[in-house]
């Protein structure tokens, strides 16, 4: 894993061994920021189920103005922490162990940017995006991604699905709060 753009590019990221954390593939990373490019800078931005933190890292990188990042892995948030101790005085972050649920709970609203990459065998990221469009944790330009191995289908209360995007086995879905900004 790397840093794409930005000021850390290609800063290398340390990442787990085996197959038991899947991080989001650098060509899908690339074509997810494509998209997002315009969103960036200055964005306030949530990188749940952050894992080794490389969505984050990356917002960083592009001149977010300050990124949370919450997994509930304590080896995750160990790997996180290395991986941001090499980001040259950057402290425009914060880090959180805990349960996605929990964070939801007590999140400071709004995020331009949600990042959510649960496990995909959970159902978790659905559950999460319900609390993001009841809690209204979105401003009204924001934009949640949710990444995972099928399409979406359904519906969440307080938000619409505005594009969605698939990458080999990767679906990207990308949401918006109802009646809010319509291009991506």
């Amino acid at each position: 894993m790397r840093i794409i753009s930005g000021k850390y590019r290609g800063l290398k990221l340390n990442s787990f061994e085996g197959s038991a954390i899947r991080p989001t593939a650098d060509r899908v990373k690339e074509s997810l920021f494509n998209i997002l490019y315009s969103e960036i800078a200055g964005a306030r931005v949530l990188d749940l189920f952050c894992g080794s933190g490389s969505l984050g890292i990356e917002c960083l990188s592009r001149g977010a103005a300050f990124v949370d990042f919450n997994d509930i892995s304590p080896a995750s948030v160990k790997l996180l922490k290395g991986n941001l101790s090499r980001l040259r005085g950057e402290s425009n972050f914060t880090v959180t162990t805990g349960d996605y649920s929990a964070f939801l709970a007590r999140a400071k609203a709004p995020y331009d940017i949600i990042f959510i990459d649960p496990p995909y065998a959970d159902d978790c990221g659905i559950y999460a995006l319900q609390s993001v469009g009841e809690r209204r944790l979105l401003n009204e330009g924001g934009v949640a991604v949710y990444e995972r191995d099928r399409p979406f289908k359904g519906e969440i209360s307080g938000l619409e699905v505005r594009d969605e995007r698939r990458y080999g086995k990767t679906y990207l879905t990308f949401f918006r709060p109802c009646g809010g900004k319509e291009q991506l």
